[in-house]
């Protein structure tokens, strides 16, 4: 899959700025939505402004900012196992920590490494990335890379939650991400994109 053969559209959404992303086929105009993690509404409004046709909905983790409106699409949603327990545990999905208590009536799609997601000719792979949260996966399609809260730009994931291990998570960024080319573009769970050769950089001897 070529970078120019989809379109990406951000939309950040939240208290603590989570990008939810809406990923589309520019061949045959499906789509997917990653990590719908609040303003319902807006998101709402958004796909219906552009006509997306989205038909699943990623989560990258399943931290609260990243899951919060995902019963609200009617779409199946796709998690990896080890983070799908957060859909219905606001301890999990950290919910609980902010006195509002997340539970979803929903029963995902569980992912594991290796698979793969598909909108139209939009292709990805599920890339198991831990550290941040048990379950926490990246999508790698082409030249690019969906990183969630593993990696940022000039960043990585907090370890300090539940399920964080700062050890899975470095030896996910060094084994799974920044082994990819250097060109690679980063669209991050929060903040701006970045590239895999400008994060090698940044990260030099630090992890």
């Amino acid at each position: 899959m070529l970078f120019m053969e989809i379109s990406i559209d951000r939309i950040v959404v939240g208290e603590f700025q989570t990008n939810c992303y809406m990923v589309t086929c520019r061949k045959t105009g499906e789509s997917f939505i990653i990590d719908p993690g609040d303003e319902y509404e807006r998101i709402k409004s958004f796909i219906i402004g552009r006509k997306k046709q989205p038909s699943f909905i990623v989560n990258t983790h399943g931290h609260a900012d990243h899951i919060k409106e995902d019963g609200m699409f009617g779409l199946p949603v796709y998690i990896h196992g080890e983070d799908s327990d957060c859909l219905h545990d606001p301890e999990r999905n950290l919910s609980a920590f902010f006195g509002a208590a997340l539970v979803l009536d929903i029963k995902p799609v569980l992912l594991k490494d290796g698979d793969t997601v598909r909108a139209g000719e939009a292709l990805f792979e599920v890339l198991h990335t831990p550290g941040h949260s048990p379950g926490s996966i990246s999508l790698r399609g082409g030249n690019l890379v969906f990183t969630g809260d593993t990696l940022f730009c000039s960043g990585y994931g907090r370890t300090d939650f539940p399920g964080g291990s700062e050890e899975r998570l470095f030896d996910s960024i060094r084994r799974c991400l920044l082994t990819l080319p250097g060109e690679t573009v980063i669209y991050p769970g929060h903040g701006e994109c970045s590239t895999i050769g400008a994060e090698r950089i940044f990260l030099a001897g630090m992890i």
